[in-house]
């Protein structure tokens, strides 16, 4: 396996194939692969072994196996990669991993009571940092090359070196390549693979109290970014879904805030542990107040604690953490907690309550926006490590439901790709393993809670595989969180999971029964709107009209086509009250668009008559019309709806009102019509060049607008707008007329 040293114009397409080359050879989990990863961009670097950690280290199901049964024993947080920051003063990355190995073995896992048990598997090790070298002493840079050199009895000899069990990833820039190659012959020919990625260099800078940062910056994309279900266009309609409130456990701190034109469907998370900081130690808080500045120097000596869990937690402490927690939460003092709490082999309880603190902490930080792919991760990684020191904490339930919101929210956090499906599945296996664990009848509120993100995460899931089935897994979720979850408790919630599952039957129907589906999520969605006060939740209550009108459009195409279009109407004008241009401009634009879409339709029924006709194109004009001039003044982004297609829309009802023969209008304003019409196609048309289907479908609405031109207005209407045509398209217009 190598790759040719080339340079390449497309490096996103290149970059993702190298990535995806590169953790496929790591996740086979084959013995004594030694793999080379040259990047001299820095920033590049460090999001692909971020995003390589994030997807190997700790997985699902390797990492908690929890017992079904009284004689299975839960397995601890052991990780499947290891990721080690090369030692600038001996830099030998052997014995780096071999005293890796020394302070954290793998932990003997017993299969059952009676069974003797076996280790861990020797996890996989990705070494970065050697790009620091060149701003070493070359003797530096020469006893590296040593160590290289000499690792041919690593090889040759099994038993000194434990690693050779795995996999080992060197990340090094190009000029080490070289040098490698020249004067680590045999280490050059021990490798399994090379995995070039392009990017311009990087200045490497030395810094060593601070690791690099894995960067969650957008600017390189590891796969396809794609937009939550809930945010996608479903045949030219906004179906949105109320909020599940993500509030991690403070369910009165924290509201979730409007995106869009709505608020996104988001899991829940549990509302027991408030006080996890109040109950810190008074004795410890004049230490942790004392200041941090030799703090982040004595992180990179703990002994005891994973050092993953170490260089992330440091890659963290130059943000600003939530300043309302107080000085004595910093996470680098909780950690120095834990590494005491180690030496001292405090009980398995309290090393897993400091250990959830410090999960507690980072998922306080997400709360508050900063969901960025490192705090994710040690939140992940420290609520894993309170389970495996304490499986009968009565916290238990709540700690899955959270780390199912965090993996949740992993899937949701840019960059993403491919791993979506991995993130949300892992989501959904920790909510069953907390649903395993409570009672219903006891636990009423998190059981709801539990099933309530379940629903949501098997409905991200139909955006990847099954979509039917896991738009039923939905369903059955949201009903059996409803089962236990009454208006008495709390009537918003009780709505919010109604709408949810209003919006799980939606997606149902567009797959199997629609007119019983639909009409399910119709009752659902006005069960939920019973519960919305105008005045106190407008956008929410403007967001179920929407939705109400959407369910309403869809069933108008089975049945009863006038009477569900025309109800459709009046609860999207009903919405518009409160899904204003200034308050909500994406989602005024996006019901806008939809109203627009149900009287094109409701005007193209056979059954309505040429009068009406003419008043709801002209009515689907001005809605159109004010969709578009709001997207337009809106970024890209931020848009739930196809604006393309709202261009193509608004031109075909243009050419309809004229074409039509009961129109009365002069040639003036035949011709305003006309030009109106072919300057929307044409701006669609721009806009599709890489959708070829849909590109050959708005230049043939061109083709029969310029006809239309040629048969209301004669050869100087026809000459008026090829006028408007651009030249390169006049070719093939001109052979089509």
């Amino acid at each position: 396996m190598s790759v040719n040293d080339t340079a390449h114009n497309d490096n996103f397409t290149w970059n993702r194939q190298v990535y995806q080359r590169l953790k496929l050879a790591l996740s086979l989990g084959l013995r004594r692969q030694l793999f080379l990863a040259v990047c001299d961009d820095l920033h590049l670097r460090n999001q692909v072994a971020a995003r390589l950690h994030s997807i190997l280290a700790y997985p699902v199901g390797k990492v908690l196996c929890q017992p079904s049964n009284g004689q299975e024993n839960s397995t601890p947080a052991y990780p499947r990669l290891v990721t080690l920051r090369l030692n600038l003063n001996d830099p030998n990355p052997i014995v780096q991993i071999n005293q890796w190995l020394a302070n954290y073995p793998p932990p003997i896992f017993a299969v059952s009571k009676d069974s003797q048990g076996k280790p861990f598997p020797i996890p996989a090790f990705q070494i970065v940092g050697v790009e620091q070298l060149t701003k070493q002493p070359v003797s530096i840079q020469r006893l590296f090359l040593h160590y290289l050199r000499l690792s041919e009895q690593y090889f040759s000899t099994q038993e000194s070196s434990r690693f050779l069990e795995s996999n080992l990833l060197l990340w090094i820039p190009r000029p080490w390549l070289s040098a490698i190659k020249q004067s680590a012959p045999q280490f050059w020919r021990c490798r399994t693979g090379i995995f070039v990625f392009a990017g311009e260099p990087t200045p490497a800078t030395l810094n060593s109290g601070y690791p690099e940062r894995f960067s969650s910056s957008k600017s390189w994309d590891l796969g396809n970014i794609e937009q939550s279900i809930l945010d996608e266009l479903v045949t030219q309609t906004e179906l949105r879904t109320a909020t599940a409130e993500l509030k991690f456990e403070n369910s009165s701190d924290f509201s979730a805030e409007t995106q869009g034109n709505s608020v996104d469907k988001i899991p829940e998370a549990s509302p027991s542990t408030t006080d996890l900081f109040k109950n810190v130690p008074q004795q410890q808080e004049s230490t942790i107040r004392s200041g941090s500045g030799s703090n982040n120097q004595s992180l990179s000596s703990l002994s005891h604690i994973s050092s993953e869990l170490t260089e992330l937690v440091i890659a963290t402490i130059n943000t600003n953490i939530a300043q309302d927690t107080g000085d004595y939460l910093q996470p680098q003092e909780i950690l120095l907690e834990i590494e005491k709490l180690h030496g001292k082999q405090a009980p398995g309880e309290l090393l897993a309550e400091a250990y959830h603190r410090l999960g507690t902490l980072y998922r306080l930080r997400i709360e508050q926006g900063e969901s960025t792919l490192e705090n994710l991760m040690v939140a992940i990684i420290a609520y894993q490590e309170a389970i495996s020191y304490d499986e009968t904490s009565p916290q238990l339930p709540d700690i899955l439901n959270d780390l199912g919101t965090l993996y949740w929210m992993l899937y949701r956090t840019p960059p993403n790709s491919e791993e979506g499906q991995t993130y949300i599945e892992q989501a959904i296996e920790f909510y069953q393993l907390a649903l395993k664990m409570i009672s219903p009848e006891t636990h009423s509120e998190t059981y709801a809670r539990v099933q309530n993100n379940l629903g949501t995460a098997y409905g991200d899931l139909a955006r990847f595989s099954h979509p039917s089935e896991n738009w039923q897994q939905a369903v059955v979720a949201y009903g059996e969180a409803l089962n236990y979850r009454t208006v008495d408790m709390d009537s918003l919630k009780y709505a919010a999971c109604q709408n949810n599952l209003g919006t799980a039957y939606w997606h149902l129907g567009q797959y199997n029964q629609p007119i019983v589906h639909l009409k399910k999520a119709i009752a659902a969605y006005n069960e939920a709107f019973v519960h919305y006060n105008s005045e106190q939740e407008p956008l929410q209550y403007g967001m179920i009209q929407n939705n109400i009108g959407t369910a309403y459009w869809n069933l108008a195409q089975y049945e009863q086509p006038v009477q569900n279009l025309q109800l459709a109407i009046d609860v999207y004008s009903e919405a518009l009250k409160y899904r204003t241009p200034a308050n909500v401009p994406s989602a005024c634009a996006a019901t806008q668009n939809n109203l627009g879409t149900a009287y094109w339709h409701l005007a193209n029924l056979s059954q309505t008559t040429k009068e009406a006709r003419q008043k709801y194109l002209q009515l689907c004009i001005s809605a159109y019309e004010e969709a578009i001039a709001l997207a337009h003044s809106l970024s890209s982004t931020s848009l739930n709806f196809d604006l393309f297609a709202s261009h193509n829309n608004l031109g075909l009802a243009h050419y309809q009102l004229v074409i039509d023969k009961s129109y009365n209008g002069d040639k003036a304003i035949r011709s305003q019509h006309l030009e109106v019409a072919l300057d929307n196609h044409l701006q669609a048309l721009n806009g599709l060049s890489k959708q070829p289907e849909a590109y050959q479908t708005t230049f043939a609405y061109i083709v029969k607008t310029i006809r239309a031109f040629h048969n209301e207005l004669g050869i100087q209407g026809q000459n008026l707008a090829l006028s408007k045509v651009p030249s390169h398209l006049l070719p093939e217009i001109l052979s089509k007329l």
